[in-house]
């Protein structure tokens, strides 16, 4: 068995003259749980439907669970749980009827399925209102159902699309735990999320694709050091003039310096020694009110990289 989840060489997706995915080249290793983050329009959506076989690209390969995508589309998906934005549940069944019907099309065995259903409810916590209909669960509610129903039939491939969207503190934290105990079992992960905490909190490693190609791909922790090792955030008095962000953005291992207002946002690279100077330029013109000091945020390399917000 290949070590290798999910392999993508040269993928291109055209609608017309548009460019939805354009010669986009990744791997997703076995019990690796990747994040595919991305503004909207980046070709996210278009990039997932292509290795759940629903959609063919125009040129490229699709290797998904040793599986060649697009020779055997439908080969794939009983090895794969998904988990889309729109949740897909029936309305009108109880959540213990949905997750019965679930495992009856993916020939879940019947013994100890009673346990199995019973123990996801209770980690949806759903278990009180197991025989209720879901036209009457709140949208997080739902929420947690839907995702608890994709683990069921214990796929080798889950699919999060906005995983824990709409779902409270104590349900999401839950959910992740559940989420890395599949990944510890084997399970491979991919998650696409506009929410960068649930990001950082879960995957090995994030590709961050734009306009349809790849433009970083690295584990949480390299992504935030290659865009600097400390952010220093300073407020002044008077507030800091042109003159000072040109001076403190000439000095070497200054990544970026961005003032607003009384404040100055400084990311530098090579620790204390270009901290010191960044201070030094700045008291030498106006006077320092605060500082302080903290890594990189992934919302901050994310921006960088694609010059927009990725909740936009």
């Amino acid at each position: 068995m290949t070590d290798t989840a999910i392999e993508l060489i040269g993928l291109t997706k055209r609608f017309g003259s548009f460019t939805a995915v354009d010669d986009l080249s990744l791997t997703v290793e076995r019990g690796e749980i990747f994040g595919l983050l991305g503004p909207n329009g980046s070709g996210k959506t278009t990039t997932i439907d292509m290795i759940s076989g629903l959609s063919r690209p125009n040129s490229g390969a699709i290797t998904v669970l040793g599986i060649d995508v697009l020779a055997e589309p439908r080969r794939i998906r009983r090895s794969l749980g998904t988990v889309p934005q729109e949740n897909a549940l029936y309305e009108e069944l109880s959540a213990e009827a949905n997750l019965r019907f679930h495992a009856d099309l993916f020939d879940v065995p019947r013994k100890g399925l009673d346990e199995k259903i019973t123990a996801l409810l209770e980690l949806a916590q759903l278990q009180e209102r197991r025989k209720s209909r879901v036209s009457t669960f709140s949208g997080g509610m739902k929420r947690r159902l839907a995702l608890v129903r994709a683990m069921l039939h214990e796929p080798q491939l889950l699919y999060f699309d906005e995983p824990t969207l709409g779902v409270d503190v104590q349900s999401r934290h839950a959910l992740w735990d559940r989420i890395l105990e599949l990944k510890d079992g084997g399970t491979t992960v991919l998650i696409t999320s506009n929410y960068l905490e649930e990001a950082n909190a879960l995957c090995d490693r994030l590709a961050i694709i734009d306009r349809g190609r790849l433009v970083a791909l690295d584990s949480p922790a390299k992504l935030r050091r290659s865009f600097g090792d400390t952010v220093l955030e300073m407020r002044t008095r008077p507030a800091p003039g042109d003159d000072v962000v040109r001076k403190v953005r000439a000095l070497p291992g200054v990544v970026s310096v961005i003032a607003s207002d009384s404040s100055l946002k400084v990311t530098v690279e090579g620790g204390a020694d270009v901290t010191g100077k960044v201070v030094t330029e700045v008291i030498g013109v106006t006077s320092l009110e605060e500082i302080q000091s903290r890594e990189p945020s992934l919302d901050e390399v994310f921006l960088s990289l694609t010059g927009k917000e990725l909740r936009e």
